[in-house]
């Protein structure tokens, strides 16, 4: 059985193909203006290294911001299920989700078979979302890709006040002009957003074991501030970002058979 998985997120399209289980390929755009465009060439991108044509797909299902766009998807399903779909496949130990995004947090707890008990959403503020480390990443004349290994070189902790993004990029100027190093300022930012992850996650309840997914799950800096709030390791996958199109493919999948 061949199925896929399509994850439309607020910056990025990805989309995994399945077979019997076993991923076969994946493919990922940046979003961009014509979703659906986007979408369809992830799509054949995914299916030309999978060596699969699109009639072998018995099931597609999207999750993401942008799951009702994909007016070719055979069904949908939320992000929260997709992610706790996906982290229970990849680490059965798992009964806490935390997947942080480009444009939102959220925090679930989820049953041996991945259904989702409960969960919680920060989509009101950017400092509990990837754009936030992007954009003090940007004050700071650092690449994103940079932030993690240099938030791990800080020797201290530097105390972050504001917890709105807005006021937290004054906030890093003023430290610029202070003389702060880059370092500690960017460590400063990981730990003000763990804060705001780690707060969530305690109101859904936090179940070992503890699995972070999402773009942000790369990186390093972050996992150690975040880590560090909820006194655990966490189980990190080698592709975060893929997560939910994992999730929707293993749901496809299910339905399929079902169907």
């Amino acid at each position: 059985m061949i199925t896929a998985g399509i994850d439309g997120g607020a910056r990025a399209i990805k989309v995994l193909i399945l077979r019997d289980g076993k991923q076969l390929a994946r493919s990922s755009a940046l979003t961009g203006f014509d979703q659906q465009a986007t979408v369809t060439q992830a799509l054949e991108s995914a299916l030309q290294q999978a060596g699969v044509a699109r009639e072998e797909l018995q099931h597609i299902t999207a999750t993401g911001i942008g799951r009702k766009a994909i007016s070719f998807a055979d069904s949908e399903v939320t992000e929260m299920s997709a992610d706790a779909k996906a982290t229970v496949s990849l680490f059965p130990q798992a009964r806490t989700v935390i997947d942080v995004g480009a444009e939102e947090g959220r925090a679930i707890r989820c049953e041996p078979d991945g259904r989702v008990k409960d969960f919680a959403v920060n989509e009101k503020c950017a400092a509990g979302a990837g754009t936030f480390v992007e954009t003090m990443a940007r004050t700071l004349e650092i690449k994103l890709e940079e932030a993690g290994a240099l938030s791990l070189k800080a020797e201290k902790v530097i105390p972050m006040n504001a917890q709105c993004a807005v006021f937290a990029e004054s906030e890093v100027v003023s430290l610029i002009h202070s003389g702060t190093a880059k370092e500690e300022i960017i460590r400063a930012v990981h730990e003000a957003m763990a804060d705001r992850i780690s707060a969530m996650a305690r109101r859904v309840g936090i179940e070992r074991e503890v699995a972070l997914v999402g773009g942000v799950g790369r990186d390093a800096g972050f996992i150690k501030a975040l880590a560090g709030k909820l006194g655990m390791e966490l189980f990190v996958p080698m592709e975060p970002e893929f997560a939910g199109a994992l999730g929707a493919a293993l749901i496809a999948a299910e339905r399929a058979r079902a169907s």
